[in-house]
């Protein structure tokens, strides 16, 4: 009955004929069930996208990086970087210029940083 009820053109009330099982519920109830199921794909989706800024937001850039020795950022991206100076990755994504490659690129130094850093230690 849940996939049925994610069909648009279907609801709760509609679904009464063929399941005589269900439950009755109050109608806020039975918005809230067709919300949930109707929308589940992209509840995920943004929950997933919530995770992702998280991670994002947990990697932590140095004051003292200079964004103009990293190959492969935008000339752009490169100047609001470095004039910006953001704490982190998160950061960094949200500031108009500093496009998704230049984040991807970032990204990279970040952990070649952390690989250089762990074979010297």
């Amino acid at each position: 009955m849940s996939e049925l009820l994610k069909r648009t053109e279907l609801s709760y009330e509609k679904l009464e004929a063929i399941d005589k099982d269900r439950p009755e519920l109050k109608k806020q109830e039975k918005e809230e069930v067709e919300i949930q199921l109707k929308y589940e794909g992209y509840i995920k989706m943004q929950e997933a996208q919530v995770e992702k800024f998280k991670k994002l937001e947990s990697k932590i850039l140095s004051e003292k990086i200079d964004y103009e020795k990293i190959k492969g950022i935008s000339l752009e991206g490169r100047q609001k970087l470095n004039q910006l100076k953001p704490h982190s990755i998160g950061q960094a994504s949200r500031i108009s210029g500093v496009s998704p490659a230049d984040i991807a690129v970032l990204l990279v130094y970040l952990q070649q940083a952390k690989n250089n850093s762990e074979k010297e230690g």
